[in-house]
């Protein structure tokens, strides 16, 4: 990528609270669009099974739609690019709630996951991007920043929900305001176009064989977060027999400890590296899920449920960082590792619900702590070069377990 050359302190300083706004914007239009979910589904008068089935249109608009965003980032730039598919994003927030009945609401889902897997692509490669005009990690707190607005959209979803707000003026108001705020923070992000002689990427393409290890890894990740956030709560009322508050403390402990790593993620990845930072992690997470399944008691699910979110944290934020160095496009990189985490993200939930109808919760979550060590194991794919080198049988750069945050 070419474009802004010889940046100043100050101006990469601007260019990274820039970045970190964007991920802030984009986390608050999934908050925004969660918390309204029921009312929804009520306007669209259907049922949990076809609720169930609308709700996976998102995963699919993303995974159909993310390979094409490496070609719009090569037309158009990366700065004018991400205007336009951050700003398609929060306006779609108003789609849904529009939708009369299930096709209707189908549809809207898929343009509205296509337009979050598009930004999404774009603002990583930026994030890493910035990371490495720096030289030192952000991806963890760019990810934790996408957390934080999670939080305010479901914050302010909630106060519109307790009110009585009809969905369509809250989600056309959210829509709006974080259009703005999104357009408004794009202006500050790293201007970055294609060489002039770099061939476009192609419309469509399978992801990258590096692409395809690292993002094994976040498959990894994100199975064991989709599974905690959907299912812990029905962990602590059916197995461990609590009540709902208690219950419904188990996803609260799971994501603020996951929030909470990721903003504070940067600083242990710069001191110990992306491969040694995801060995821990994915011990600590191990951990959590062997307190789950094993102890029986509420007080160690609570516990087991916040190791397993601190263990994950950051392995997403540096599983993106890591394509978008495995490769000479990487954008089409980053776009293969999302498609397979959104892939991870569609079928966890699902995939934990089959298995404990066939045997128990317990034996799902003893699942969720097999990918969790798999963590452990394969956290080496994250050292500079290592995906590129096992993807071709080749031996990759110095086999030194670096910073996120410094080029290989």
């Amino acid at each position: 990528m070419t474009g802004e050359t010889e940046l100043s302190p100050a101006r990469l300083r601007h260019a990274r609270f820039a970045i970190a706004a964007v991920f802030c914007v984009h986390g608050a239009v999934t908050g925004s669009f969660a918390t309204r979910i029921p009312w929804i589904q009520e306007n669209a008068q259907l049922g949990a099974g076809t609720l169930g089935l609308a709700l996976a249109f998102p995963a699919l608009g993303a995974a159909l739609a993310m390979p094409l965003a490496g070609r719009i980032n090569h037309r158009l730039g990366a700065r004018t690019a991400l205007r336009a598919l951050l700003a398609l994003w929060t306006l779609s927030l108003v789609l849904p709630s529009l939708a009369p009945n299930l096709p209707v609401l189908c549809g809207a889902l898929l343009v509205y996951g296509a337009t979050a897997g598009m930004s999404d692509v774009v603002m990583n490669a930026l994030g890493v991007e910035t990371e490495n005009r720096l030289g030192r990690s952000v991806m963890s707190s760019l990810h934790g920043m996408w957390s934080v607005g999670a939080l305010l959209g479901s914050a302010a979803g909630t106060l519109a929900a307790h009110t009585g707000t009809d969905a369509r003026l809250h989600h056309l108001i959210a829509a709006l305001v974080l259009t703005a705020a999104g357009l408004a923070a794009v202006q500050g992000v790293l201007d970055l176009k294609s060489a002039e002689d770099a061939p476009a990427p192609p419309h469509f393409t399978l992801p990258p064989k590096s692409a395809l290890l690292i993002g094994a890894i976040g498959f990894a990740a994100v199975f064991a977060e989709g599974a905690s956030l959907d299912w812990s709560a029905v962990y602590l009322r059916d197995v461990l027999h609590t009540d709902a508050g208690l219950a419904a403390a188990s996803t609260t402990a799971f994501a603020l400890t996951m929030a909470a790593a990721r903003l504070a993620g940067d600083r242990v990845v710069d001191r110990f590296g992306a491969v040694r930072t995801v060995r821990v992690g994915g011990v600590l997470a191990t951990a959590g899920g062997l307190l789950v399944v094993a102890v029986r008691e509420p007080a160690a699910a609570l516990a087991g449920f916040g190791l397993i979110g601190l263990g994950i944290a950051v392995v997403v934020p540096l599983a993106f960082a890591a394509a978008a160095r495995s490769g000479p496009n990487p954008a089409q990189a980053i776009a293969g590792v999302a498609t397979i985490t959104y892939t991870s993200g569609l079928i966890a939930p699902s995939a934990i619900g089959a298995v404990a109808d066939a045997t128990s919760l317990v034996v799902s979550f003893g699942l969720v702590t097999l990918l969790a060590f798999a963590l452990v194991v394969g956290a080496a794919v994250l050292r500079p070069g290592a995906a590129v080198g096992q993807a071709t049988g080749e031996a990759g750069p110095a086999n030194r377990d670096e910073p996120a945050g410094t080029r290989p």
